[in-house]
């Protein structure tokens, strides 16, 4: 396959209760162990990488760091995108009292978070940063408004 020009940054959550952590094995997990394991079968996960309570960010899926999406980089983030699209995910997304979305992001998770997107941002303008649900909204992935976020922390997109 060739490699397809990023289009998109999409931003996730774990959908996990608010406050547990989350590691790249349980991602891996997930995403990768077959059905009758309790996974969904497939090849890659569906992050780039993984930002956890402690405002840490780990690498899940090798990546070049250019503007191209090559196919060893490809992951499983939003159908239909994942040709174009970088993902990175946050551990959490969901409230602990009623399992309902709820933006539970740490304060050092909004800290790298906001980091992360500004160094992308700068170095890849012309890819559109969206959440999950903004390229499916049968999702509510990540919890929060990220336009709103974006333009609280002073990146403006086209």
């Amino acid at each position: 396959r060739i490699m397809g020009k990023m289009k998109y940054l999409v931003i996730h959550c774990t959908a996990t209760p608010e406050g547990r952590e989350v590691s790249a094995a349980d991602i891996r997990h997930w995403h990768c162990d077959p059905k009758s394991q309790g996974g969904q079968g497939w090849k890659q996960v569906g992050y780039t990488d993984l930002i956890h309570l402690d405002g840490s960010v780990e690498r899940l899926v090798d990546n070049n760091e250019d503007a191209n999406v090559d196919p060893w980089e490809i992951t499983n983030g939003a159908a239909g995108y994942n040709s174009v699209s970088r993902h990175i995910v946050y551990a959490g997304g969901v409230s602990k009292a009623d399992g309902k979305p709820k933006d539970t992001r740490t304060l050092e998770q909004k800290r790298a978070l906001v980091a992360y997107v500004r160094r992308f941002h700068e170095r890849f303008p012309q890819v559109r940063i969206v959440g999950h649900c903004e390229l499916n909204p049968k999702k509510a992935c990540p919890s929060f408004d990220v336009q709103a976020w974006l333009r609280s922390i002073g990146i403006r997109q086209t």
